[in-house]
């Protein structure tokens, strides 16, 4: 893993690098049987634990959603397909989520280095906070990517972690990838603070978004403001990528309609003329928040 041009000085870095920080393409014509396989992963090393006892049946965490009379509606908005690593095309540098399979709410964001055919997937190292996080050999996670508009999902377990001269991590190389395609028109389930901003004269409020698309926006917001086909701004933070970005979208009021208690007021925003920029931002969050929902 040395930068281009890099040159080797000493036995000791060049044994180092054949045993465990090598990268190669697999021929396809050598059958996986033959491959020679990744050393066993050290207790050496200070950083390294036990591998992690489970009985947990991963398949399902991958099995197509199948539509029925208590499907949701956040189902029908997902079309998904099995495939196999070979037929998906990722770039180095791809932004991939690993979640912790048995801590969900535990999650790293790493880029994809390369991978070794039929052995392995090489990522960097995980981190918190700018520091390495604690990974243990055997440690499992779902795996997800989300390049162009598509969604990805694959189990994966910590093969290895190596701390020179890069740290990075060796991931079990996957049987099978779920490849999610979401519709136009999909609406993510959310629930997102936002400042509305509406009318002539203009009126600011406060709003709960319960659910959000490409297309528009629905939430609570506890005083009337405005009316329907008025148009202004809504604002709002979201979580993409690993990253917050602020969105600041035009919008018209398309819908009004008071709830049950009669306290609160539903509204239907939509989108429209969305800067280019802005655009990217929110694909991303909806079809991040889509592919989540398992």
């Amino acid at each position: 893993m040395h930068d281009a041009g890099a040159v080797i000085t000493s036995l000791d870095e060049f044994n180092q690098i054949i045993e465990d920080g090598y990268v190669e393409q697999s021929s396809p014509d050598i059958p996986p049987e033959n491959s020679k396989p990744l050393p066993k992963a050290s207790q050496a090393n200070s950083f390294s634990q036990p591998t992690a006892k489970t009985n947990t049946q991963l398949d399902p965490v991958l099995s197509p959603a199948v539509a029925d009379q208590n499907t949701n509606n956040t189902d029908l908005n997902k079309e998904s397909v099995m495939l196999d690593l070979d037929s998906v095309r990722w770039h180095v540098g791809e932004t991939f989520f690993l979640q912790v399979h048995d801590n969900p709410s535990l999650r790293y964001t790493v880029k994809l280095i390369g991978y070794v055919k039929n052995q392995s997937i090489l990522v960097t190292s995980p981190k918190i906070d700018g520091r390495g996080a604690l990974i243990r050999d055997g440690q499992t996670f779902i795996v997800r990517a989300f390049p162009g508009k598509k969604a990805y999902a694959f189990t994966a377990s910590a093969l290895k972690s190596v701390y020179t001269p890069h740290a990075y991590l060796h991931l079990s190389y996957p049987k099978i990838v779920r490849c999610t395609a979401i519709r136009k028109s999909s609406r993510a389930i959310v629930k997102i603070i936002a400042s509305i901003t509406i009318g002539d004269p203009e009126q600011t409020a406060a709003a709960v978004l319960s659910d959000i698309s490409m297309g528009g926006t629905s939430g609570l917001i506890k005083n009337q403001v405005g009316k329907k086909n008025d148009t202004g701004v809504i604002k709002f933070k979201v979580t993409t990528a690993g990253e917050d970005a602020y969105l600041s979208l035009p919008i018209v009021i398309r819908s009004i309609v008071e709830t049950e208690n009669s306290k609160e007021f539903r509204y239907g925003f939509e989108f429209v003329e969305m800067p280019t920029q802005s655009k990217i931002i929110l694909s991303s969050f909806v079809h991040q928040t889509l592919a989540e929902i398992e």
